[in-house]
């Protein structure tokens, strides 16, 4: 039986639990946090974080798949090792994501201990640990982990995340303002775009890490900020999407740089005023 962690959950997950549970490699199982409020007759989509020591037999992983979906990506290694199928009775897609108990261990100590930043998404593992719903935790690892990833934001983290951000945003001779000014100037229009989304996940990083936040990943970041944030840039949103909506081509550069420092000035107004960087321009 799964573990009393979560209320409910539909039959094809309870298969996946009760087979996957049984093999020495897997530590624990747990359902992605989004998914923390589950009814019985919900048609939602199910991430299933399953942490090994050891890699399962795809052909097993095969054999679970195919009892439950005919459409299936078994072994997807895109974005690290998953497996990925359509249940054929609801339409209801299951992901099942892999991590090494050593490797993502280490990468929530990483931040709440050791307090390391990132280029970016610095603190999204601790957000996986600290939102993810135990079905099953075999020596109770699960439990231990998610206990450390309770714990308040560390201050030298913060710090740290702003400090690693901040100055790779337009202060240095290697910042993305400085690239997207030179792609700019050769007409390259596809490199503009890889250093403004480059750009918007430093920004992000930094807010997150201004609000004490985990940092929750790639999507809802605006909407994330604005119902749990307390402290933002005035206006974000506005210049968010007065950035998005500069059409990249070269005529519009001069504006999309405008509005870049237009989001950047508005930033360092936030920092300077929490302390966490001194006056820059």
């Amino acid at each position: 039986m799964i573990d009393e962690f979560v209320p409910i959950v539909p039959p094809v997950v309870q298969t996946i639990v009760e087979r996957l549970r049984a093999l020495p490699q897997v530590w624990a199982l747990a359902l992605a946090g989004s998914q923390s409020t589950i009814r019985a007759d919900v048609r939602s989509d199910f991430d299933i974080y399953v942490f090994i020591d050891a890699a399962v037999p795809v052909a097993l992983r095969a054999e679970l798949a195919r009892e439950f979906a005919e459409r299936m990506e078994i072994d997807n290694q895109f974005f690290g090792p998953g497996d990925e199928w359509i249940e054929a009775a609801t339409g209801t897609k299951v992901d099942l994501i892999y991590f090494d108990v050593p490797w993502f261990e280490d990468q929530v100590e990483r931040v709440l201990v050791r307090h390391q930043p990132s280029v970016g998404y610095s603190t999204a593992f601790w957000h996986t640990a600290r939102h993810a719903q135990p079905l099953y935790d075999r020596d109770g690892w699960l439990g231990r982990l998610k206990t450390l990833a309770a714990q308040p934001y560390p201050e030298p983290l913060r710090r740290a995340i702003v400090a690693h951000n901040h100055p790779i945003l337009r202060d240095t001779l290697s910042s993305l303002v400085y690239q997207m000014e030179s792609a700019l100037a050769r007409n390259d229009m596809i490199s503009v775009q890889h250093r403004t989304t480059a750009l918007l996940v430093s920004y992000f990083d930094i807010l997150f890490a201004v609000n004490r936040l985990p940092h929750p990943g790639e999507k809802r970041q605006v909407q994330w900020l604005t119902t749990r944030g307390t402290q933002l840039p005035p206006e974000m949103e506005q210049q968010l999407n007065a950035l998005l909506a500069v059409r990249p081509v070269q005529e519009n550069g001069p504006l999309l740089i405008v509005r870049i420092h237009t989001l950047l000035d508005r930033l360092d107004e936030l920092l300077m005023a929490e302390q966490l960087i001194e006056r820059t321009r």
